[in-house]
């Protein structure tokens, strides 16, 4: 009798049906996430959801840790399941689940002490100071709770429970999003009830996990960890693509707001706040699906069945092709109701956000196998090229075109950045799918 879910052959309906739980999971927090928002705009005003986007590389780099910690062990933990090294794959998991804690504390700390220099530093204006310190000095006190829920939810999938992790998304959002309005509106707590409300909902998945994990006797638990520098370092080695790339979203994010404050001030943050939300919402399809699958691909690879392996491949290779055309429609045709969810029409906030969304669209044309190939080449323990793809996709093309765009083009530059780097890493993944081919399929 076969125990292991990963251990299948693996049909198009039977790999979606397996990853459908963690696409819907991250499409579910892309929304809540975009709600909170949307509670902002509306209900403070477009200062605060501008105050929001200043901050938010403190989560980024947050969620960073966790997810590197997370997608870099579970290529190791997969890897050991496939081997039928399951009690090593258990000590590991929870040796990295401490490790993710004590981040957590240590960012708590650091962040609170500092919370004044780190405000500044990330380019808030006088009038945006007040509405980022009421936010920020309150989500500092959950982001234990956020590390541990990014790890979480990545290991739901590897131990067979891409279920759970489906259902406490639903939870953790709702709730959410119910709070933020609770919050907000009747307790009259403006930004702050904002990140109250997030800040719960990292709490319910994080309580889940460690109950269920403590308890469970199932394919990943807790257990007596041994202490390895080796592979606390090889996690960080192979996730280390998604570290760069939530690294690189958080200095993106600065790019951004510095240009867009020196070109249109308040109100072009406020914009620019509106576009990187909805891409944010709109790439969880990507995300999630290789989030979903990769552990399929790590199990492969460590059961060495190739043919398994090619068959895998070109199943995902088709659902990116048909969600990337989907998605750019979606997009090109969809903005400006989009849009309208945060600020309405007769604002300046509007006029600008719909304008970038006019060419911002064709990025997603791109950055679904962009996303999907770094995903893969961690999932297969190459933390080398998934790295050099996200640092060259974020780093240098994006970071480089919001830099240089601008002085030739002004404000259309700033949204030409992310569709030419997209298109360029687009042609790279490409290469780098031929160039390893024999070896991994």
């Amino acid at each position: 009798m076969n125990d292991n879910l990963l251990n299948q052959d693996w049909t198009p309906a039977s790999l979606l049906r397996f990853a459908f739980p963690t696409i819907a999971m991250m499409i579910f927090m892309g929304l809540y996430t975009v709600v909170d928002t949307i509670f902002v705009a509306q209900f403070v005003n477009t200062d605060a959801l501008s105050s929001i986007n200043i901050v938010c590389p403190v989560i980024n780099f947050t969620v960073g840790l966790g997810t590197m910690l997370a997608t870099g062990g579970n290529a190791i933990i997969s890897r050991k399941m496939g081997a039928g090294d399951t009690q090593e794959a258990k000590e590991i998991f929870t040796l990295l689940v401490i490790v993710g804690a004590a981040l957590g504390v240590i960012l708590l700390l650091g962040g609170t002490i500092w919370s004044n220099d780190i405000i500044y530093a990330l380019g808030a204006s006088g009038r945006l100071f007040p509405y980022c310190k009421d936010y920020l000095m309150l989500l500092f006190l959950f982001l234990p709770a956020n590390m541990l829920q990014t790890l979480f939810s990545n290991l739901f999938v590897t131990a067979g429970k891409p279920e759970l992790g489906f259902g406490l998304s639903i939870l953790s959002g709702a709730a959410n999003i119910v709070l933020d309005y609770l919050f907000i509106v009747p307790c009259g707590l403006g930004i702050r009830g904002a990140a109250l409300g997030t800040g719960f909902g990292y709490l319910i998945p994080t309580a889940v996990g460690l109950a269920c994990f403590t308890r469970s006797k199932g394919a990943l638990c807790f257990t007596k960890p041994r202490w390895n520098w080796t592979v606390i370092a090889e996690s960080c080695w192979n996730g280390s693509s998604e570290m760069v790339g939530q690294l690189a979203s958080a200095i993106t994010t600065f790019l951004f707001n510095r240009e867009m404050m020196k070109l249109l001030g308040e109100d072009g943050v406020g914009a620019i706040t509106i576009l990187i939300y909805s891409q944010f919402l709109l790439n969880t399809l990507y995300i999630g699906f290789s989030m979903g699958v990769a552990p399929i691909v790590g199990f492969c690879y460590g059961n060495k069945n190739h043919a398994q392996q090619k068959n895998v491949f070109s199943i995902c290779i088709q659902f990116i092709a048909v969600a990337s055309g989907i998605t750019f429609l979606l997009s090109l045709f969809g903005s400006p109701h989009i849009v309208e969810l945060f600020a309405g029409k007769n604002t300046k906030v509007y006029e600008i956000a719909a304008e970038g969304f006019s060419v911002f669209s064709y990025s997603f044309l791109f950055c679904g196998l962009n996303i999907f190939t770094s995903a893969m080449f961690t999932a297969l323990s190459n933390g080398k090229v998934s790295a050099l793809l996200s640092f060259f996709r974020t780093f240098v093309l994006l970071g480089g075109g919001i830099l240089l765009l601008p002085r030739f083009w002004g404000l259309a530059g700033l949204w030409l950045a992310a569709p030419l780097a997209e298109g360029i890493i687009f042609l790279a993944s490409i290469a780098c799918l031929l160039c390893y081919q024999k070896e991994y399929l």
